[in-house]
């Protein structure tokens, strides 16, 4: 059975950082993309970033130049790594991994909260 687990949440300062971690275990064929994702409340799951298996990156715009995304494919784990954080980033954050197969695994979640 297929396990994801997020880490790294908790409550931080606006300006601060946060580096958020999501390993999964079980047996997963063929890892393609692997991606975060928030949901604040009262409003929709929105992607924050995803990285390919060939290392391309995509991020949402609200997020480009203070957030990174990043991958260990020995681990099966991705990162996200989240620098001047910002009220308006608090929310619920959720790993998903995609397979070439089609294949979907989200995790729980992981809050993050930002004080002004």
């Amino acid at each position: 059975q297929v396990q994801l687990v997020e880490s790294g949440g908790g409550l931080v300062q606006a300006g601060g950082s946060l580096r958020l971690s999501c390993a999964a275990s079980g047996t997963i064929f063929s890892i393609n993309a692997m991606g975060w994702y928030r949901q604040a409340p009262g409003k929709q799951r929105e992607l924050v970033a995803v990285i390919t298996s060939r290392d391309r990156t995509n991020y949402a715009d609200s997020v480009k130049g203070r957030f990174t995304i990043s991958r260990d494919n020995a681990k099966n784990t991705v990162y996200l790594l989240m620098n001047s954080l910002k009220p308006e980033d608090t929310a619920a954050y959720y790993c998903k991994i995609s397979t070439s197969v089609g294949m979907e695994y989200w995790g729980k979640g992981t809050l993050v909260t930002v004080s002004s």
